[in-house]
């Protein structure tokens, strides 16, 4: 059973930044993507980034330009570096896994793992 395990989420002010982090259990040596989404209350939740084991970016419009998925292969993290966060950007954040051959639109978020989520606070 592959487990997820997101941190580095905390409170910025709007123009700062933070890095979150998704450590993986364990070594996934065939297709994959991995995506991050946040949350807030009474919202849907919303795909923000998404990398593929060729490297395969991908990025929600809002972010663009701001946030960057990159992952460690090495030691099986994927991270999230988010810049000139707005007070939009606050969320809950979770990392998701699929064994997915090229990722989907970031609109889909039927993902096999997920992590517990690390919340992000952003004040104007």
């Amino acid at each position: 059973q592959v487990q997820l395990e997101e941190s580095g989420g905390g409170s910025a002010q709007a123009g700062g930044s933070l890095r979150l982090s998704c450590v993986v259990s364990e070594y996934i040596d065939s297709s994959y993507c991995m995506s991050w989404f946040r949350q807030v209350p009474r919202k849907e939740r919303e795909g923000v980034a998404s990398v593929d084991n060729d490297g395969k970016s991908a990025y929600a419009d809002s972010v663009k330009g701001r946030f960057t998925i990159s992952q460690d292969k090495a030691e099986n993290i994927l991270y999230l570096q988010m810049n000139d966060l707005k007070p939009e950007d606050a969320a809950m954040y979770y990392c998701a896994l699929d064994g997915y051959v090229g990722c989907p639109p970031l609109t889909e978020s039927e993902y096999l793992y997920w992590g517990q989520g690390t919340q992000v606070t952003v004040s104007s």
